[in-house]
């Protein structure tokens, strides 16, 4: 079913009245972002006119209403933008309560769940968060189904969706027999960026890039999610994952989607996700060859660990599209934990041009990078235009240049929604356009299939660093981006 288009304008929809489940509401997810971001939502004034939102976990887990306030406050001041005072956050506070919930013991959560709604009148919506581990994604959702609470409601799944595609497949079936696709929102705040939206203005809101946007012009394209942090205790569910199922296929992939898409007939869910498939669908099945896979030292030594663990922490690969716009371009995608800098950069190599009319002097002295659009995805987010121009005097010798937008210098950013913000305020109006389908999903898996079947062994790299140095060899005749790596 398509979602309206987007409401143009500096606030936008307000969503219909809800009462919004946190499963998973004691755990590290809701605690960070989204506790802090249903806040934000509220002094935003994004949050609908009527709302509640109801913790939930298990018994042995499960707070007093009282004590998940309290909770919220204290995460609240320490990771949200702003302090916890004030008459919204009174009236934000006043719409918290707790229902625990059992695998066929719901009742605290269904009385939850209607003394929620009694309050809020008028047959609010639901809407479920699965900030939950994966494993109990499918006990949750038939609960859901039994007890009747999924009946009108939309859910918001977390990542990763399976881990193969038999499990995927696994995973979609059984969502599908409680909730149809149209409400089902399969999260991943990496795709809530404005800058994320910004590679569909770009594109296609002006003439100057669209004409160029193509395997006549651009050479390469480099999609980089590095990331400082190791796997900080969580080796339970980072052993069985690893860098390429718990990172590659949710994030990179889904931008090169973005990037490498064609013109959607709408900016609706329907014709967006129809586009991105279509890129999913010309995706040539991963080469094990075309890939680097790294583990950072002492990952063996971390608590949980198997001390003979093959399971990569790093992941680089080169993927290529079998389609008109694309054919021959080769993607590259990079990211893993223990690095030496945390960034979302996407990187677009032009084609160089003849330069014969310049000596060869002045081509030497321009030996650095030039010709590329970078994409910076740090929050709020910029675009840079690298290019060469002349150097001052009398000499024709080129130097690189740039032209940088930033969203700080050019929009008041005061009131811009992070990544989970922006995406549960989209499941909250039924917009699916940044979130992935089921299709898309398995289709990636299937092209994953080789790589995960037969991967090569993971090379070990210094943390610090930016991964093994077979990745120099997987890019020639190219050269990684990256600020700090030029």
């Amino acid at each position: 079913m398509s979602s309206p288009a987007r409401t143009a304008g500096r606030r936008g929809p307000r969503p219909d009245d809800h009462v919004i489940v946190l499963f998973g509401a004691t755990g590290d997810l809701a605690k960070r972002k989204l506790l802090p971001g249903l806040y934000h939502l509220a002094r935003a004034g994004l949050l609908p006119s009527r709302y509640r939102v109801i913790g939930s976990a298990p018994a042995a887990d499960a707070l007093g209403t009282e004590q998940f306030r309290e909770q919220a406050r204290e995460a609240v001041a320490e990771f949200g933008r702003t302090k916890p005072e004030g008459p919204v956050w009174q009236e934000f506070e006043s719409a918290l309560s707790f229902g625990a919930a059992d695998p066929g013991a719901y009742g605290p959560l269904l009385t939850a769940v209607r003394e929620a709604e009694e309050a809020v009148g008028n047959s609010p919506r639901r809407l479920f968060h699965l900030a939950v581990p994966p494993k109990a994604f499918p006990s949750v959702v038939q609960e859901l189904g039994s007890t009747g609470l999924a009946e009108g409601g939309r859910l918001i799944v977390e990542k990763p969706f399976g881990t193969d595609l038999p499990s995927a497949r696994a995973l979609d079936e059984t969502i599908h027999a409680v909730f149809d696709e149209s409400r089902i929102f399969r999260i991943d705040h990496f795709l809530g960026k404005e800058s994320v939206d910004n590679i569909l203005a770009l594109r296609f809101a002006n003439g100057l890039f669209e004409p160029v946007w193509n395997r006549d012009h651009i050479s390469h394209v480099q999609i980089d999610v590095p990331e400082q942090l190791t796997i900080e205790g969580r080796a339970g569910f980072f052993e069985g994952t690893g860098t390429f199922r718990d990172m590659i296929v949710t994030h990179p992939f889904q931008i090169l989607a973005f990037i490498a898409m064609e013109p959607p007939a709408a900016l609706t869910a329907d014709s967006l996700r129809t586009e991105k498939d279509k890129v999913f669908q010309a995706l040539r099945p991963l080469d094990p060859a075309c890939t680097v896979r790294g583990q950072y030292e002492g990952y063996r030594s971390e608590p949980g660990v198997d001390r003979h663990s093959d399971t990569e922490t790093f992941t680089a690969l080169r993927v290529e599209l079998d389609n008109w716009r694309w054919a021959g371009v080769p993607f590259f995608l990079r990211s893993g934990k223990a690095l030496a800098q945390g960034r979302h950069v996407v990187t677009l190599g032009f084609r160089e041009p003849p330069l014969r009319m310049f000596p060869l002097a002045a081509q030497d002295t321009a030996g650095g990078r030039h010709d590329e659009l970078v994409i910076d995805f740090a929050d709020p987010g910029r675009i840079t235009a690298r290019f060469l121009a002349k150097e001052p005097g009398p000499d024709m010798r080129l130097g690189e240049a740039e032209m940088v937008f930033a969203y700080t210098d050019c929009f008041n950013t005061a009131h811009a929604l992070e990544g989970y913000e922006r995406l549960i305020l989209d499941a909250m109006l039924g917009d699916q356009s940044l979130f992935t389908s089921s299709h898309g999903i398995e289709r990636l898996w299937e092209a994953s299939a080789p790589l995960l079947e037969n991967p090569p062994p993971v090379e070990p790299y210094a943390r610090d660093s930016w991964g093994p140095e077979s990745i120099r060899r997987l890019i020639q005749p190219y050269r990684w981006y990256l600020p700090e790596s030029r």
